[in-house]
């Protein structure tokens, strides 16, 4: 069965221009030599989406030209996509469900063929501001790049809470990266979204992985409760801290400390190296306190410089040997399991909040209701208590 005639099984029209019929040649990591499979191994059991039964045939033809850039790892297709699964409009909200479904089965034919091992390491980067974040990506991703990964950074832009505008200006802090043709980087808005993760960015995740990138490095904004997002989505959480003075260890919450598989001091080189040495051994003996997250992984503390490039080569060994132990476990795969059902709920909860804010009866009570709360006349919890009774009554 050729890869036309699965897209017609799921719904899309294939046009004979999109992807070459026969052979597909992909890499399956650095370690590996290409690999030529047939298009009809990866694609058999395309996942049917009720959803494209209704696409017009432009619509499946947009559909089936972006799979297709996909599996070819065209950039201008990955970005395309990503920017599909982040709009606001329902209908093309509608496509980029059905573009997902097939890269979800695109992608679990890749890890089967793989001896079922992900395809992609993930890896959240998260820390305060001034840590140093960009620049150790840039520095990271070109020493990946120059042993044959693919590399993809989805970097959360933080949004004007007044204008909703953001910088978006990741591309002009990591000049030389942006540039590698092994690399793609997309900034993203966090558009108001807690924790500056943003709403699609597992959708982004599982696309870059669909277009061949096996590191998906996920950067995101500040340190603080609210970055539990990121470490719900990715394989490794990293953390970041610059060597600074005062109060270190008060300056980050225990709760992210926790979640950290790997706390990493960066700036680590010239005048700074003494305090970079002292905040390991500090937050080495904290880590010895707090509660790890897996029995089969020790948290460590390292030093990197990203102006010399010391200790970038030891960190990347670190972070291998913790993929390959998470996998020998199984902790990896379960970990990955929970985080699936994790995305559901958290569509269902933005879907449901949406669909509350945007119902008649809803928005008939809001403008009197919100008054009464913000003169002192009603109370907060009663004010909810009668929005949602006006909701359930109109149904």
């Amino acid at each position: 069965m050729g890869l036309g005639c699965v897209l017609r099984r799921a719904g899309v029209l294939l046009s004979h221009r999109t992807v070459s019929a026969g052979t597909l040649t992909r890499r399956l990591g650095p370690a590996s030599a290409d690999r030529v499979w047939p298009l009809r191994t990866y694609c058999l059991e395309a996942a049917f989406c009720p959803l494209a039964e209704g696409l017009t045939e432009r619509e499946r033809r947009v559909v089936a030209r972006l799979y297709g850039g996909l599996l070819q790892g065209q950039r201008a297709c990955l970005a395309e996509s990503i920017t599909l699964v982040e709009t606001q409009h329902p209908r093309k909200k509608e496509l980029a469900q059905v573009l997902l479904q097939q890269v979800l089965a695109y992608g679990k034919q890749q890890e089967q063929l793989n001896g079922g091992k992900p395809f992609a390491f993930r890896i959240g980067l998260s820390g305060p501001p001034g840590a140093g974040k960009s620049s150790f990506i840039e520095v990271f991703g070109k020493m990946l790049t120059g042993s044959g990964h693919k590399v993809s950074v989805l970097a959360v832009d933080p949004s004007s809470c007044t204008s909703g505008g953001s910088l978006m200006g990741d591309k002009t802090r990591m000049t030389e990266l942006s540039r590698d043709t092994n690399a793609f980087i997309r900034p993203s808005p966090t558009s108001g979204t807690l924790g500056g993760v943003t709403r699609t960015t597992n959708e982004a995740i599982v696309l870059c992985e669909g277009a061949g990138y096996d590191i998906v490095l996920v950067e995101t904004v500040g340190v603080g409760q609210s970055e539990f997002a990121v470490a719900d989505m990715v394989d490794m959480f990293v953390l970041l801290i610059p060597p600074a003075g005062g109060d270190e260890l008060q300056g980050i919450k225990r709760g992210i400390i926790e979640k950290a598989d790997l706390v990493v001091v960066t700036k680590a080189d010239g005048e700074l190296l003494v305090p970079a040495r002292r905040m390991q051994t500090e937050y080495t003996s904290a880590l010895k306190l707090l509660r790890r997250r897996s029995k089969m992984w020790n948290p460590k503390v390292m030093r990197v410089s990203s102006r010399t490039g010391d200790g970038v080569a030891e960190l990347w060994t670190a972070m291998q040997a913790f993929r390959e132990a998470a996998l020998r476990s199984g902790d990896l795969q379960e970990r990955r399991r929970v985080q699936r059902t994790a995305w559901m709920w958290s569509a269902i909860r933005e879907s449901a909040l949406r669909h509350f804010q945007e119902h008649p009866a809803v928005g008939e009570a809001l403008p009197t209701l919100e008054c009464r709360v913000a003169t002192g006349d009603l109370s907060p919890g009663l004010a909810a208590d009668l929005l949602l009774k006006a909701f359930r009554a109109a149904k």
